[in-house]
């Protein structure tokens, strides 16, 4: 086993006691066909696992620390709750084209938010300037070993359950499955790690494969929260090719599958990147073992939900 995956196994242990109070320890549910269970992050205080990355942060640094990050979607809400509780100085970027009730949800916790370019890309970019200008602790959605450990809290809990034979997580930065594949591997190494990408957007998959961060197009997907490329010098590289046994590329009629599959045999709504993992499930064999699907958020576009899965029109 490599020191990498020992290393952020350890963090996300220290992290779980730093963090045990400022979050929400999810349930493992049963589904209705035997065998499979459900990691319910959909479930999370601010309904997705972001909050745990960056708490992981947060309570790493002195009280009062101030920090910058960006993003319009489940990090940044998660970042504010966080500072919320945490009593951080934060300071939100987020792109001038954000939506209006997810700009109006992140200044809900009372963060500092600049609204900065067209999209989330030049936002981020903004973010890391801002940071290096005042000094401020910059906190990437996925590319920092901190947020690692925190989203590697999951896997901890897991091993409180059943033995678990394969486990399903969605693929976006990495730093979910990253931290949750060095738990499962320093703790539970039988655990096969199966990482499901969007077809549409699969930056860290190709990236895998070639053994080097590369670009790839970025389409339009229902798993959106996973869509778009990664950093040069990310560190969820390395430990996902670690820690990942199979990758598993889904549709978006897979997905979408998936999604009302979830919502109609289930009666769970998640958002589309918790149903791409469900995706990924569907389209391996394995019957007679004990699967998990991690849920990973469910803030989902109600409107766009209710077309999707109930076929209401507007």
């Amino acid at each position: 086993m490599t020191d990498l995956i020992l290393a952020s196994a350890s963090r996300s242990v220290q992290a779980r006691r730093r963090i045990e109070g400022h979050i929400f320890q999810t349930p493992l549910l049963p589904a209705r066909a035997p065998g499979l269970w459900f990691k319910a992050e959909n479930f999370q205080l601010t309904g997705s696992f972001k909050i745990r990355g960056a708490a992981s942060v947060m309570t790493a640094l002195p009280p009062g620390s101030a920090l910058v990050t960006a993003s319009s979607g489940n990090h940044g809400i998660g970042a504010a709750r966080a500072a919320q509780s945490l009593g951080a100085k934060l300071t939100v970027v987020l792109p001038e084209s954000v939506v209006p009730e997810k700009l109006a949800k992140i200044r809900s916790y009372g963060v500092e938010v600049v609204l900065h370019g067209a999209e989330t890309g030049l936002a981020e970019q903004y973010a890391q300037r801002l940071a290096q200008e005042t000094g401020a602790r910059y906190v990437s959605p996925y590319n920092d070993a901190d947020v690692i450990a925190g989203q590697g809290t999951i896997g901890l809990e897991l091993l409180d359950g059943p033995p678990i034979d394969n486990l399903f997580i969605a693929m976006g930065g990495g730093g979910l499955i990253s931290g949750i594949g060095a738990v499962m591997k320093a703790f539970s190494p039988k655990t096969r790690i199966i990482g499901a990408a969007a077809e549409a957007s699969q930056a860290l998959a190709l990236s895998m494969k070639a053994g080097h961060v590369v670009d790839c197009d970025h389409l339009d997907t229902l798993a959106d929260a996973v869509a778009g490329g990664i950093d040069e010098d990310t560190l969820t590289l390395p430990l996902a090719q670690a820690v990942v046994d199979e990758v598993v590329t889904c549709s978006e009629s897979e997905i979408l599958a998936a999604l009302r599959a979830l919502a109609q045999e289930e009666t769970l709504l998640v958002e589309g990147a918790a149903a791409l993992a469900m995706a990924a499930f569907q389209k391996v064999k394995a019957k007679g073992q004990t699967n998990v699907v991690l849920l990973c958020g469910g803030n989902f576009d109600g409107p766009k939900l209710r077309t999707l899965v109930l076929g209401e029109r507007n």
